[in-house]
C-alpha cells in the first residue's frame, strides 16, 4: 500500500513539481531516441511504436522504484579496475552509452549514404520487432538513470511515481509533434542524432567514473536548436518570391521580358 500522506503537505507537492520537471526533461533523450527510432516505420505504425516505447518505459520506472534495494545495491563496488570501482550501474552505463554511439553514427552514416546515392530508392523500412527491441535496451538504461535521480530528491515512493507517470504523460503528448518536426526537417535529425552520439559519450564517461553534469548537456543542445531554428528561418526568408500577374500573363512571358497584351 502505498504511502499518500506527503500529498497533504505543500512540501509534497513542491517536490512532486520539481521532480516531474526533472523527469520531463531527463526524457528527452527518450523522445529523441524514440523519433529517430520510429522513423524508419511505416508511417501508420509509428505512432503505435511510439506509445508502446513510452509505456515501456513508464514500466520500467515502476518496476525499479519498486525494486529500490536493488537499485540501491547496484551502485556497489564489483571490481576495480584501472584505480576506478565499477559497480553494476557503471556497466549498465557503459553498455548503454556504447549502443548509443554506435546507434547514432551508423545512422548518420546511413542517412549520408541515402543523401548521397544516385538512384532514387527509399531507404530500407525496419521491422516493427526490431525498432521495439532497440528501444527496450535504452529504456532499460534512461529509467536507471531516472530512477536513481528521482531517489536522490525525494524520499517518498509514492511522489516518485506520479511523478513519473506525469512525465510520461508530457511526452505522450509531444512525442508525436516531435517526431513529425524532425522528418520535416533533415537538418533536424542530423543535429537529433549528434544529440544521442553526445548523450552515448556522456554515459560512457559517466560508466567510467567521470561525471559531467547534465545542464551543460542540455545548455548544449538548447543552443544548437536555437542556432539551427534561427538557420532555418533564414532559409525560408531566401526563397524566391512568385509574382503573378493580375491581367493572367503567364510567369514565363514575364521572365522573357514579353509585355502584356492589353484585353479589349
Amino acid at each position: 500500500m502505498l504511502d499518500l500522506s506527503p500529498f497533504l503537505h505543500a512540501d509534497g507537492w513542491i517536490t512532486l513539481a520539481t521532480l516531474s520537471a526533472l523527469e520531463i526533461v531527463l526524457g528527452i533523450d527518450n523522445i529523441v531516441f524514440l523519433s529517430i527510432m520510429t522513423a524508419k516505420l511505416p508511417g501508420p505504425q509509428q505512432p503505435l511504436a511510439r506509445r508502446i516505447g513510452l509505456l515501456l518505459a513508464l514500466g520500467m520506472r515502476l518496476l525499479l522504484l519498486l525494486a529500490i534495494s536493488w537499485v540501491m545495491e547496484l551502485k556497489a563496488t564489483l571490481f576495480t579496475l584501472f584505480g576506478h570501482a565499477f559497480s553494476g550501474r557503471d556497466l549498465i552505463l557503459l553498455a548503454g552509452g556504447m549502443f548509443l554511439i554506435g546507434k547514432a553514427t551508423h545512422e548518420m552514416f546511413d542517412k549520408l549514404e541515402v543523401a548521397e546515392s544516385k538512384d532514387d530508392k527509399a531507404p530500407a523500412r525496419a521491422s516493427f520487432g526490431a525498432v521495439i527491441a532497440q528501444i527496450v535496451v535504452l529504456d532499460i538504461v534512461f529509467s536507471l538513470d531516472s530512477v536513481i535521480t528521482a531517489v536522490g530528491m525525494a524520499q517518498h515512493i509514492s511522489i516518485m511515481m506520479v511523478a513519473m507517470f506525469i512525465a510520461v504523460g508530457v511526452m505522450l503528448v509531444f512525442a508525436g509533434r516531435i517526431g513529425a518536426f524532425i522528418h520535416r526537417h533533415p537538418s533536424m535529425k542530423i543535429l537529433a542524432l549528434s544529440f544521442l552520439l553526445l548523450i552515448g559519450v556522456v554515459l560512457v564517461a559517466d560508466g567510467m567514473g567521470q561525471h559531467i553534469s547534465k545542464g551543460y548537456i542540455y545548455f548544449a543542445m538548447a543552443f544548437s536548436l536555437g542556432v539551427e531554428l534561427i538557420n532555418m528561418r533564414l532559409k525560408l526568408r531566401q526563397q524566391p518570391v512568385q509574382l503573378h500577374s493580375r491581367l493572367g500573363s503567364s510567369p514565363d512571358l514575364l521572365e522573357q521580358g514579353e509585355q502584356p497584351q492589353p484585353k479589349g
